[in-house]
């Protein structure tokens, strides 16, 4: 399958690095390039690409909210945020508006682009080191909810919830199943199951749901 990319950061350098190294991979197309979120918007209904790589910090419009426009129209496309992660304090609203996962523009190219080919497939892609940070940047917000003890999370059961948990720490499938003692098959099932329960998109929100639900605390 090929991956159809649109491109949104408003440093030219940045899109025309990224075309160079995608044009070395027959999988991966960069169908289009977007200076703005404005544009990105208008490009998704244009050229329905199945993965758009998006700055958040871009002129007028910002990636945040070109996210939640994308994700809340007919579109399939899917969002990754490419951001500094240092220096962005909005990567938890860019989760929420809907990006499917982030990567941050010092990781290895290769991890880039296999992010992009995770998200393409419908998967959600978030590290453990970024987890960390989300939930500890989430916290400290003015509007953040207060952190709370663990409660039963109504309409799963405990092993489900104990998966939750370890999604919430940013724990893979693999990783879960030796936390567990389980396969690897089994693990993939539980995550699924609690993607239909909690009525989420993804991963990226089963981790935002375990924060909100006490299950996972601030990182110290």
């Amino acid at each position: 399958m090929t991956v159809r990319i649109l491109l949104a950061d408003d440093q030219p350098l940045v899109r025309s690095g990224l075309r160079v190294i995608m044009a070395d991979h027959p999988d991966l197309d960069v169908v289009g390039e977007a200076a703005t979120g404005s544009e990105a918007v208008r490009l998704v209904g244009d050229l329905g690409p199945d993965v758009v790589v998006m700055d958040i910090r871009m002129p007028g419009m910002d990636g945040i909210e070109a996210t939640r426009l994308i994700t809340a129209g007919p579109a399939t496309t899917r969002v990754l945020v490419l951001t500094t992660f240092d220096e962005d304090d909005h990567v938890y609203g860019a989760l929420r508006a809907g990006a499917s996962g982030f990567v941050v523009k010092d990781m290895a190219l290769d991890d880039i682009l296999s992010a992009i080919r995770v998200v393409a497939a419908g998967d959600a892609l978030i590290a453990p080191s970024v987890t960390r940070r989300l939930i500890a940047d989430f916290v400290g917000r003015p509007d953040a909810a207060p952190e709370r003890a663990p409660r039963p999370v109504e309409g799963i059961t405990e092993r489900e919830r104990e998966v939750l948990t370890l999604v919430g720490r940013g724990r893979s499938n693999t990783e879960i199943a030796e936390d567990l003692f389980i396969t690897v098959a089994t693990a993939k099932s539980h995550v699924s199951r609690l993607l239909t329960k909690l009525g989420a998109r993804d991963r990226v929100q089963l981790v935002i749901t375990a924060y909100e639900m006490g299950l996972v605390t601030v990182p110290h």
